[in-house]
C-alpha cells in the first residue's frame, strides 16, 4: 500500500495491445480461464477498459504476477534494490522514490517471513493493466507469534523497456482499500525508522527518532517491571510505535473513546489475519505530544501499555474496569507511593458517592480519567483485602465467554458491584483525601462568662 501510483505506460504499446487482445479473446471463447470480479475501477485512474469486466484473463499472466511478487518478495527479505527496482514501473519518479522508501523500511525490519498470494478470482482488466487483490504475510521474528496477512490490491503494466513483461505500477486503491477495511502498517505510510533494544521493536520516523535513545530505554525496563508483576506466560517482547505523524493512530480499529487526541497512548491486538481469532500478537502506540515527556509519568504510560501487552488474551471478556484497573495497578507498582497520583476528577466523583463500578460503554467517554481511578482503586481495594493474586485469580474467573461478569465477581470476593465500588473509592479518598472522612464534631453551646442566676422563690406570704 502506499499513496502513489505510477504513471500507465505510454501508448506505443499499441500493437502488444492488439495482440494481448486476441490472445484474452481465444482464451475467453475455449472458456479454459476465471471470470474477473466487477471491482470498480479506482477514481484516480481514467482509462477505460478493452474488454468488458468479465473477460478472461490468460493462466500464463497470472502465473507471471506471482513470480513478480515471489521476486518482490525476495528482494525484500534480502534488502536487494537491484532485484526490488526491476519490478517496479518507472515511470513516475515519486512512486519509484516511495517504493523504495518502502525497501528502505522493511529492511531494517527482523524480517521472519514476507510473502504475497494472488486472489485470482480479483483480477481485472484496464486497459493494458490489470487489477489484482493480494494476500501479503509478513511476520516479524521474535515478535510475532505467527505471520500477519493483510489484503491489498496491485497494479500490473506492460514494461515500457519490454512490454512482454509486466511490473507492478500501483500498490493503491483508496477506495477499494476502505471497502475493505484495509489497516496499515506505519511502513506502508512512509519512511521509518527501527531502534531495537532488549524485547523491544521501537518504530520511529525521521521527527520522533530523537526520542528514540530514552524511549526504548524505558520501554525495557517497562518490560522487566511488569514481567515480574503479570502472572501470565509472556516473552517479553514488544513493539511500539512511536511516530511524530498522529496518522497511524488515527488508523487503530476500537480506538477507546473514539478521539485519537484523547489518548496518551494505546495497545491494540494484532490478529494474523482480517476476522481471525488468533493472535500475532500485542502492540502500542503512543501519541506523538508524549514523545518530548520522559520521565516518570511516562514510564507509567509505558508500563500501562506493556501491561495490557502481558495480558493479551486473559482479559478478552473481562469488564473493562478490570482490565483498565489492573493496567493501572501494575504501573504504579515501582513507584513510591507518594508519587502515585490520580486524576483529581476521581476524588470528586468518589467523594460524591459512586452507585456502581463503570460500565464499558460508557468507561472511555467523557469521564474517562474519573473512571480509571475509580478502576484502580477498585483493584487495590481487593489487592489490599484479599491479597495481590487474588486480582488475578479474579481475571480469570471473570474472563468467561458468555458469563455475566458481575455475578462471577460476587461468587468470587462476595461484592457486587456497587459494593465493591463504594469500597474502592472509600480507599481512593482514605489516600487522597482523609480530612474528607474525618467526622465533623458537633457544636455544643458556648458558657457565657458568668452564670445565669434561677429566678428566686416568692417570698411566703
Amino acid at each position: 500500500m502506499s499513496t502513489i501510483a505510477a504513471e500507465r505506460p505510454g501508448e506505443e504499446r499499441s500493437a502488444i495491445k492488439s495482440l494481448a487482445l486476441g490472445i484474452v479473446c481465444c482464451l475467453a471463447l475455449a472458456g479454459c480461464s476465471e471470470p474477473l470480479t466487477n471491482d470498480p475501477p479506482p477514481p484516480d485512474d481514467g482509462a477505460s477498459s478493452a474488454l468488458p469486466s468479465t473477460a478472461a484473463v490468460p493462466p500464463d499472466l497470472l502465473q507471471a504476477f506471482r513470480r513478480l511478487l515471489d521476486r518482490r518478495a525476495a528482494a525484500l527479505l534480502e534488502g536487494d534494490a537491484v532485484a526490488f527496482r526491476a519490478g517496479i514501473a518507472k515511470g513516475n519518479p515519486d512512486f519509484v522514490a516511495q517504493q523504495l522508501d518502502y525497501l528502505d523500511s522493511l529492511s531494517q525490519l527482523p524480517l521472519g517471513e514476507l510473502t504475497y498470494e494472488v486472489d485470482r478470482g480479483s483480477l481485472l482488466r484496464q486497459g493494458d493493466d490489470y487489477w489484482v487483490a493480494v494476500d501479503l504475510g509478513l511476520q516479524l521474528e521474535g515478535y510475532d507469534a505467527v505471520p500477519v496477512h493483510a489484503p491489498d490490491r496491485y497494479r500490473f503494466s506492460p514494461s515500457r523497456r519490454d512490454p512482454e513483461r509486466f511490473v507492478l505500477s500501483s500498490v493503491t486503491d483508496a477506495e477499494w482499500e476502505e471497502r475493505n477495511d484495509v489497516q496499515p502498517q506505519p511502513w506502508d505510510l512512509g519512511r521509518i525508522e527501527v531502534r531495537e533494544g532488549v524485547g523491544v521493536l521501537g518504530i520511529f520516523d525521521e521527527g520522533s527518532l530523537g526520542a528514540s535513545e530514552r524511549l526504548v530505554s524505558s520501554v525495557e525496563r517497562g518490560v522487566s517491571d511488569v514481567r515480574a508483576l503479570v502472572p501470565y506466560p509472556w516473552d517479553a517482547s514488544v513493539v511500539v510505535y512511536a511516530l511524530s505523524d498522529p496518522e497511524f493512530l488515527g488508523t487503530v480499529d476500537d480506538l477507546p473513546g473514539g478521539d485519537p487526541e484523547t489518548l496518551d497512548g494505546v495497545s491494540f491486538p494484532v490478529p494474523a489475519g482480517p476476522g481471525s481469532e488468533e493472535l500475532a500478537s500485542t502492540r502500542f502506540v503512543l501519541n506523538p505530544r508524549m514523545l518530548g515527556r520522559a520521565g516518570p509519568e511516562r514510564d507509567r504510560l509505558v508500563r500501562h501499555e506493556l501491561t495490557h501487552v502481558a495480558m493479551a488474551g486473559h482479559d478478552t471478556h473481562a469488564p473493562v474496569w478490570l482490565s483498565e484497573g489492573l493496567a493501572e495497578y501494575v504501573s504504579v507498582r515501582p513507584m513510591a507511593p507518594e508519587d502515585r497520583r490520580v486524576d483529581q476528577a476521581a476524588i470528586d466523583l468518589a467523594e460524591a458517592g459512586v452507585d456502581a463500578l463503570p460500565e464499558d460503554s460508557t468507561f472511555n467517554d467523557a469521564g474517562s480519567a474519573a473512571n480509571y481511578g475509580l478502576a484502580w482503586w477498585a483493584c487495590e481495594y481487593v489487592a489490599a483485602t484479599y491479597g495481590e493474586s487474588a486480582l488475578w485469580s479474579l481475571l480469570d474467573y471473570v474472563n468467561v465467554p458468555g458469563s455475566d461478569p458481575g455475578k462471577r465477581m460476587q461468587m468470587a470476593i462476595g461484592l457486587n458491584s456497587r459494593q465493591l465500588a463504594r469500597k474502592g473509592a472509600r480507599l481512593l479518598i482514605a489516600t487522597f483525601d482523609p480530612e474528607f472522612l474525618e467526622p465533623t464534631p458537633s457544636p455544643s453551646p458556648t458558657p457565657t462568662p458568668t452564670p445565669t442566676g434561677s429566678p428566686s422563690a416568692s417570698p411566703a406570704g
